[in-house]
């Protein structure tokens, strides 16, 4: 039987240590039987010698130029494009390059996939675990949407023995199937970094097609987003700045993916993002970092 191909999708811009350590925990994984995997990395004008290193460590690997300007919703969607021209693949595997990835990390995502076509019948998105080496505690993965009456929130899943159901995804590490591409293409280009996989997953669940966390732990990757907003000790200018930043709040599209998926929580989070920016002393005093849909 002709083995099924995967294409694993990368983006990276000046962090060759972590970029070469994930590359390297990626080869160091089990493989499953009847796979075959093509790595397409976007180098996103790095100029610490990324490429170079990669081209003489693993000659293998598809580099794609970026322009510098890409972030990471961009340069994933110049991978995820270039590999889809190569070749037709059965599945996609994103990855973040700063993640150090167990070495049974494909198995517990074949896990899912064969609890997947039990449970629905059809393949789907899975998304794997990741822990904070210092903490031990799950920094991405999958999320469930808990709601009251004010605000949508996500509570990021703990990993168990079993797959289990979530509605957004991570792509620290994040598997997709041929035909939930066929159905919702690949990551919307209305978003230059951030949110890009979060809806990703929420439009694929909207669409039901199954979204689960994988079993296990699959890797190791530090939460680094920190908290989301400015303290009040920093200039208003700035604020302003961080508010509209790809790397910030990234208002546009941050309002933009509320209004795609939780319209009735534009108003709330307009006032919170605004509130943030001026009043950052309320932030300061009483909020603790956290993970929330809401962004608030």
């Amino acid at each position: 039987m002709k083995d099924k191909r995967v294409a694993v999708l990368l983006t990276c811009h000046n962090r060759k240590a972590k970029t070469l350590d994930c590359l390297a925990s990626f080869y160091r994984a089990v493989f499953p039987a009847g796979y075959t995997f093509d790595i397409f990395l976007t180098d996103d004008g790095s100029t610490d010698g990324t490429k170079d290193a990669v081209k003489k460590l693993y000659p293998q690997i598809t580099i794609i130029n970026g322009s510098g300007n890409l972030f990471w919703a961009g340069g994933m969607r110049l991978a995820w494009e270039t590999a889809m021209g190569e070749y037709s693949y059965d599945a996609f595997l994103l990855l973040n390059d700063d993640v150090m990835l167990n070495s049974r990390f494909l198995l517990n995502l074949m896990k899912t996939e064969e609890y997947s076509l039990q449970k629905t019948g059809q393949k789907g998105i899975y998304s794997g675990a990741t822990i904070d080496e210092t903490t031990g505690n799950v920094s991405y993965g999958g999320s469930k949407i808990k709601a009251n009456h004010l605000v949508m929130r996500s509570q990021l899943l703990s990993p168990r023995e079993f797959p289990q159901e979530c509605e957004i995804t991570n792509a620290n590490i994040l598997w997709i199937s041929k035909n939930v591409v066929d159905t919702v293409g690949i990551f919307d280009d209305k978003y230059t970094h951030g949110i890009a996989d979060y809806d990703y997953s929420l439009r694929a669940y909207k669409k039901n097609i199954p979204v689960y966390l994988a079993p296990a732990v699959c890797g190791i990757c530090t939460n680094d987003h920190g908290k989301n907003w400015k303290k009040a000790n920093v200039p208003l200018k700035e604020r302003m700045a961080y508010l509209k930043s790809h790397k910030g709040l990234a208002y546009r599209e941050y309002m933009y993916y509320l209004k795609r998926h939780f319209p009735l929580f534009v108003p709330y989070s307009f006032f919170m993002l605004w509130m943030k920016t001026f009043f950052p002393f309320f932030w300061d005093r009483f909020k603790k970092t956290e993970v929330a849909v809401s962004n608030d």
